[in-house]
C-alpha cells in the first residue's frame, strides 16, 4: 500500500499528497487543467486547518499573501452606501481574527510548490476508468498510458469524476442549495483600496474586493436558481444578462464578465454520502463532502481532511480497509457541523456561536 494516486491538484489534493511523502508514500497527482488554476474566489483558512499549514509550513507564506481589508460598504441597488464596517468583512470574517484569508490561487500554488519536488504531477489529463483486484486499481486516463496503484484518491472536487467511476452518478448525492455563484477578475475600475463593497437587489447580489495591490478586481456575483444545466456560455451569458439589468455599475460589471478569462459559475450545492470510501478508492474535501462556498469552510475541510486521511493511512500498516474506516470516523462530525453553516440560516450567515465551534470541533492527533 505505498503508490497512491490522486485525482485533483487544488489545495486538497496536493496537501494530502504532502502528508503522504511524509510517511513514505510514492504519490502522483493528476489534474485536469494544463497546469495551475488562475482565478476564483478568496478563501479562508481557519482554525484547526491553521495548524495543519503550520505543519506543512506554509503558515507563515499564507500570511504573506494574505488579503489585507480594512473593512467593507454594504449599498443599496442604486449604490447608495447604508452601512459600513472596519471590524469584519463577509469574506473573511472578523478583521482581528487569526483566520487567514487569501486568493485561491494563491493557496493551489503554496501547496504546489511545497510538493513538486517529490511528487509526479500529470498536468492536462484526467483519470477515464478504474478496475480494482485484491491487488490495487488499474486506472486509465485520457492522454497517459494505463498504471495501477495499490490506492486511488479522489479530490477532484463537486463534480468529481473519480467519485462517479466508483460510486455512481453525481444526482445520487448532490443537493442543491437554490442558487449559483460566479467569480470573475476585472480591472479595478472602481478605484477600491482594500475595501469591499457589497450589493443586493432581490434573489441576486455580488460582493467586489480589490486584490494584488488594488490592481484587480475579484467579483463574487450570486443569484437564485432551481438546478440548470452545466453549459459554461449558457451560463456566462445569463451571468451578463442579469448583471446588465443592475442600477448601479451592471453594465461595467456585464462586460467585465462577458470578457473575464476566469470566470466560473457554479451551483451552491452540497455533496452528502454515507460512505467516503469503497474498496481502495477513498474521496477528499469537495469530492466527498462539499460544504458549499456558502459556509466558508470548504478550503479548510480539504486541508483537514488530507491530513486525518494521510494520518490514517500512515498508522494502518497496510491495511487502507482500517485506514479509510478511521479517516471517516475521525471526520464525519466536523465535517457535517461545517454542512451546518450553510443551511442552519438560509440566507443570512451562520451564528458567531456555530463559526467558532465548526471550525475547531475535530482533533488533528487522533
Amino acid at each position: 500500500m505505498r503508490t497512491v494516486l490522486i485525482s485533483g491538484g487544488g489545495i486538497g489534493g496536493p496537501a494530502l499528497a504532502h502528508g503522504l511523502r511524509r510517511h513514505g508514500f510514492e504519490v502522483t497527482v493528476v489534474e485536469r487543467g494544463p497546469g495551475l488554476r488562475p482565478g476564483g474566489q478568496a478563501v479562508d483558512v481557519r482554525g484547526v486547518a491553521l495548524d495543519v499549514i503550520e505543519r506543512m509550513g506554509l503558515l507563515e507564506p499564507a500570511r504573506r499573501v494574505r488579503t489585507r481589508m480594512r473593512g467593507m460598504s454594504i449599498l443599496d441597488p442604486d449604490g447608495k452606501e447604508i452601512d459600513r464596517s472596519t471590524d469584519a468583512t463577509f469574506s473573511s470574517g472578523r478583521l482581528d481574527s487569526d483566520d487567514i484569508e487569501l486568493l485561491r490561487e494563491d493557496m493551489v500554488r503554496l501547496v504546489y510548490e511545497c510538493t513538486r519536488g517529490d511528487v509526479e504531477y500529470l498536468f492536462g489529463d484526467t483519470v477515464t476508468a478504474l478496475d480494482e483486484d485484491e491487488t490495487g486499481v488499474r486506472v486509465d486516463f485520457a492522454g497517459a498510458a494505463s498504471r495501477s496503484f495499490d490506492l486511488v484518491i479522489g479530490a477532484d472536487g463537486l463534480h468529481s469524476t473519480v467519485r462517479r467511476l466508483a460510486f455512481g452518478p453525481e444526482e445520487g448525492f448532490s443537493h442543491h442549495l437554490g442558487s449559483y455563484l460566479s467569480v470573475f477578475s476585472a480591472d479595478n475600475f472602481l478605484g477600491l483600496e482594500d475595501w469591499q463593497v457589497w450589493l443586493s437587489d432581490g434573489d441576486v447580489g455580488f460582493g467586489i474586493m480589490p486584490v494584488r495591490q488594488n490592481t484587480e478586481l475579484r467579483v463574487a456575483f450570486g443569484f437564485g436558481s432551481g438546478p440548470l444545466a452545466r453549459d459554461a456560455d449558457a451560463l456566462r451569458r445569463i451571468i451578463t444578462e442579469r448583471l446588465a439589468s443592475l442600477r448601479w455599475e451592471g453594465p461595467r460589471l456585464a462586460e467585465a464578465a462577458r470578457r473575464a478569462p476566469d470566470f466560473y459559475c457554479d451551483a451552491m450545492a452540497q455533496i452528502r454520502m454515507d460512505r467516503w470510501s469503497h474498496g481502495r478508492v477513498a474521496l477528499l474535501g469537495d469530492a466527498g463532502y462539499c460544504p458549499s462556498p456558502l459556509s466558508g469552510q470548504g478550503t479548510s475541510l480539504a486541508l483537514v481532511g488530507a491530513h486525518v486521511l494521510a494520518d490514517s493511512l500512515a498508522q494502518a500498516s497496510g491495511d487502507h480497509t482500517a485506514a479509510f474506516a478511521r479517516y471517516e470516523d475521525r471526520m464525519r462530525d466536523f465535517v457535517a457541523l461545517n454542512q451546518a453553516l450553510a443551511t442552519e440560516n438560509p440566507g443570512g450567515p451562520a451564528s458567531e456561536a456555530s463559526v467558532a465551534y465548526a471550525k475547531n470541533a475535530v482533533s488533528l492527533d487522533g
